[in-house]
C-alpha cells in the first residue's frame, strides 16, 4: 500500500466480536489503520495509548482509528481493557490483512511490522509512516497527515 493507493474494501470484526465494514466509512470518514506488532508489549503499549490520548483530536478530524495485530479478538478484549482504548482492535490472525496492505515483517522476518496508513473521506492513501522503533512518530505522522489535508 503506498500514497495514492484506493483503501481496500475491509469487512472484519473488532475486539468486541462487532462487524466493521469499511465501505461504510469510505465517502464520509478519514480513517488510520495501523498495524502493530503484539498487544501487551512497550513498544505497542505506548503507540496504542498514544492514539488513545489523541482521540478526541482524531475524531475532531473526522477519523476513525483501527488498530491490526495477529493478537486473538480476546487479547485485543483484555488489551483495549486494561489500557482503556477507544477504538477499534482487529484480529489479523491470518495475516491476510498485512499481506493485503504489503506490511513488511522486521528483524528477518521474525517480528510483524509497525506501519500505520492514513486515508482520506474517498479512502486514498495519503500517508504511510513505517517504523518499529519510533512509536510516537506514528501518531504525529498521522495527525500531521490528516491536517494537512483540512
Amino acid at each position: 500500500m503506498t500514497i495514492g493507493e484506493k483503501c481496500p474494501t475491509l469487512k472484519t470484526t473488532n475486539q468486541h466480536g462487532e462487524k466493521i465494514d469499511f465501505t461504510n466509512l469510505i465517502g464520509k470518514k478519514r480513517i488510520v489503520i495501523f498495524f502493530y506488532p503484539k498487544d501487551f508489549t512497550p513498544g505497542c503499549t505506548k503507540e496504542a495509548c498514544g492514539f488513545r490520548d489523541n482521540y478526541e483530536v482524531f475524531n475532531n478530524l473526522n477519523c476513525s482509528v483501527f488498530g491490526v495485530s495477529s493478537d486473538s479478538e480476546k487479547r485485543h478484549l483484555s488489551f483495549a481493557k486494561k489500557f482503556n482504548l477507544n477504538f477499534d482492535l482487529i484480529t489479523d490472525r491470518d495475516r491476510e490483512l498485512s499481506n493485503l496492505f504489503q506490511v513488511q515483517r522486521n528483524l528477518f522476518g521474525l517480528i510483524p511490522g509497525r506501519v500505520t496508513y492514513i486515508f482520506d473521506e474517498n479512502g486514498i492513501c495519503q500517508g504511510v509512516f513505517d517504523s518499529l522503533r519510533d512509536a510516537d512518530g506514528h501518531i504525529e505522522h498521522a495527525l500531521n497527515t490528516l491536517k494537512s489535508l483540512d
